[in-house]
């Protein structure tokens, strides 16, 4: 992690987002997005007006770089919105037991983490504290192991404890362990009260690979670079965000705009 990086979140590998690209696209949409919603009227102008014109543009963003970060943000937003839309189901649709709270709850707050994932340890507190907050909380866990081998051998065995009813005993374990590794696994499991070699099957099955893979996708296409991620409603968070703007969001979620 670079000196100049939030320190919120463990991010993945950057071969999705490169920054010289997101600069590009945040300039084009700054103008852009006008230039679109009035594309009727630019289209009248004479070539020397169009010239003019895209000086203007162009000189204002070298004078004005700091609005750049801004309409990342707001790029990045809105892509992201769009996405959560159009893979609302995919998301929300828990792997079978990997769920905290209520699972039957109206409002469905997503996590995207990783066991080897310090400020996702630290955002267990908040997540805790927000299922007591609020009893109708659905929190639908996707496990995101991009931080190390073992801490994809700790998302299988998860998803094996998922599969014996036993989830939260062993995701809370896992955290409470330290840094996966073969010996802070088998004491979660153990401590969760899982049958061992039913759980280590499972942990090494196609289906269990599958669903890793599933989540990696999804992760790719809501452009989430990092642990741990959020997605509630319309919106997606990355980083240890806090408990604070989590409840924003909740409350956003179960009274839309």
């Amino acid at each position: 992690m670079s000196d100049g990086e939030p320190r919120t979140m463990h991010r993945l590998a950057p071969r999705v987002w490169l920054v010289a690209a997101g600069l590009a696209c945040a300039a084009a949409g700054v103008a852009g997005g006008w230039w679109w919603a009035n594309r009727a009227a630019v289209s009248t102008l004479s070539a020397q007006q169009r010239v003019a014109m895209e000086t203007v543009v162009r000189d204002y963003i070298l004078a004005h770089p700091e609005i750049l970060p801004e309409a990342i943000e707001r790029l990045r937003s809105r892509s992201a919105s769009e996405q959560v839309n159009a893979l609302r189901g995919p998301i929300e649709n828990a792997f079978p037991g990997a769920v905290l709270g209520n699972p039957q709850g109206k409002v469905t707050l997503v996590e995207f983490t990783d066991y080897a994932c310090g400020f996702c340890r630290q955002s267990v507190a908040d997540v805790h504290a927000l299922i007591d907050a609020h009893p109708d909380l659905k929190v639908v866990v996707r496990e995101l192991p991009i931080l190390s081998e073992a801490s994809g051998v700790a998302a299988r065995m998860a998803l094996a404890a998922a599969r014996q009813g036993r989830y939260a005993a062993f995701h809370d374990a896992m955290y409470a362990g330290g840094r996966p590794d073969p010996q802070t696994i088998e004491s979660a499991a153990r401590s969760a009260g899982l049958d061992m070699a039913k759980a280590k099957a499972f942990a090494q099955s196609a289906e269990a690979e599958a669903e890793v893979r599933k989540n990696m996708q999804l992760a790719t296409q809501l452009q989430v670079q990092g642990t741990p991620a959020w997605v509630i409603g319309n919106q997606v968070m990355v980083g240890a965000v806090g408990r604070d703007q989590l409840e924003r969001a909740i409350s956003e979620a179960r009274n839309p705009a």
